[in-house]
């Protein structure tokens, strides 16, 4: 009866669930044991936590159409539509933005389903003796937790910086205790919500002893996530603070002689954290950007054509990134960031969910709004150091060295959802081209190239599904 309640009680949570009804808190892979008779030794724990991390490979994360790699970039100017496609995630790319769209919504459900995992082994610590395997266990549980809550928020909710009302405005519901007859509201601000983040942030930075992978959090790792949730509440100080500190301990951008590596899964070089793929589970990370018919690339979506001639020829990041060939005779930018795994199938990639050079980029940027222009050209250089092969020292100042931090982070971070969220924290608007989808441009452009920065769109829209379930989680205004 208990295993009922537990699942019956978390479609009430959130009011969807991306994951099977059958298994989803009830069992850990491979096994059918219950969490009434789980969580007795520490290697339930391990596993038990290790199944929290895996819920980020679920449908509405990084699975399938829905998934996460190309959802922001989609609602920015990063791509553009391809006409050969099959017209996937059209409604997110016109606009036309709603609460039964799955693709802008999943990760709604997805989040909580995350953090549910983690709570379920928080709620069992006390089979745990004290000492550094709980510390660790905690530290780990409560740090993916907090990066469930935060992909939730900055998704459903404005990010503080965003405007002057936005830390005020409606938050999400924080979820810290598995609690089977809980109904979520949305009580809190989103200043609350950022800092209940951090509080699990913080704890888990002190208390993690994890340094085996980068398939789970390290010190290092929670450190540079912090620089980013600190980047979004515009604290530039603690930006500054904690991006060094991870910097410090994991300062590889990733070489420019490894930086290929790094998307075929042979080098780990400059990344954090991420999440980790095999040929067994085979979760088509890439296929959300293209798929190969009869031996051509068959792309959704392209690279919009004035973003690419952004990339020059000497930056390791164009050919990483981007391979230009035909498809029905026609060529096309696509994007092969997440197709090139070597010894699996190859869209089976390692999502990179967190790297060292988005920790730098984020001090650079936090640096500059400080008032230290050299600290913030040094760590700029240092990054174009390890990516143009023709590299020589930058001399910017001003409004200059701002626009090229900004540029290189939308270089860098390019298709890694990053190019929605730093428009939404700037509070700036989204104008895409002019230009068509074929490799010179040509083609037709955009038929919506404009979302306003005072739109409500946003801030994305609440499943309807959860809210005919639970009418205690509001909506967000402007959507019907």
């Amino acid at each position: 009866m208990k295993n009922i309640i537990y699942k019956v009680a978390f479609l009430t949570l959130v009011g969807t669930v991306t994951l099977s009804c059958e298994n989803e808190m009830e069992s850990i892979p491979n096994d059918r044991l219950t969490i009434d008779n789980f969580y007795t030794s520490e290697g339930d724990f391990r596993k038990g936590v290790d199944y929290a991390y895996d819920a980020f490979k679920v449908s509405g994360y990084y699975q399938n159409d829905q998934n996460q790699l190309i959802v922001p970039d989609i609602l920015s100017d990063n791509l553009i539509q391809n006409p050969e496609g099959r017209r996937s995630n059209n409604s997110a790319y016109v606009f036309d933005i709603f609460a039964g769209i799955s693709s802008v919504t999943s990760v709604y459900g997805a989040g909580y389903a995350v953090a549910s995992r983690a709570n379920i082994v928080l709620s069992k610590l006390g089979n745990l003796p004290a000492g550094s395997f709980r510390d660790n266990i905690e530290a780990e549980a409560k740090g993916i937790r907090a990066i469930a809550h935060f992909d939730i928020v900055r998704r459903f909710s404005k990010i503080p910086t965003q405007s002057a009302d936005a830390g005020a405005s409606m938050g999400i519901a924080y979820i810290e205790s598995f609690d089977p007859y809980i109904k979520a509201t949305r009580d809190l601000t989103v200043n609350q919500v950022y800092d209940k983040i951090i509080a699990d942030l913080t704890f888990a930075e002190q208390k993690i002893s994890q340094t085996a992978t980068v398939g789970r959090l390290t010190k290092a790792a929670i450190q540079g996530m912090l620089s980013r949730v600190y980047l979004y509440k515009g604290d530039y100080d603690n930006v500054i603070l904690w991006g060094q500190k991870s910097l410090a301990s994991s300062g590889s951008v990733g070489s420019i002689a490894n930086f290929k590596n790094i998307w075929n899964d042979t080098s780990s070089d400059g990344v954090l954290f991420k999440i980790l793929n095999s040929s067994v589970e085979n979760v088509k990370t890439g296929s959300c950007y293209n798929q190969t018919v009869a031996g051509e690339i068959k792309s959704e979506y392209v690279v919009d054509f004035d973003f690419y001639k952004k990339f020059k020829d000497t930056d390791i990041r164009k050919s990483a990134y981007i391979q230009t060939s035909k498809f029905t005779g026609k060529n096309y930018n696509n994007v092969i960031k997440h197709r090139q795994a070597t010894g699996k199938p190859i869209e089976a990639v390692d999502v990179k969910y967190l790297r060292s050079s988005e920790v730098l980029l984020n001090v650079a940027e936090a640096m500059f709004k400080k008032g230290d222009q050299i600290g913030a050209l040094s760590l700029l250089n240092k990054l174009r150091k390890e990516r143009y092969s023709d590299f020589v020292t930058g001399s910017e100042s001003g409004v200059e060295l701002l626009d090229a931090i900004l540029l290189e982070r939308r270089l860098e971070l390019a298709f890694e959802t990053d190019r929605f969220f730093t428009l939404k924290r700037l509070g700036m608007s989204i104008q895409r081209s002019n230009f068509g989808p074929q490799a010179d441009g040509s083609g037709n452009p955009a038929s919506v190239k404009n979302l306003d920065a005072g739109s409500y769109k946003w801030q994305l829209p609440i499943p309807q599904s959860a809210i005919d379930i639970n009418p205690g989680i509001k909506q967000n205004p402007g959507y019907n």
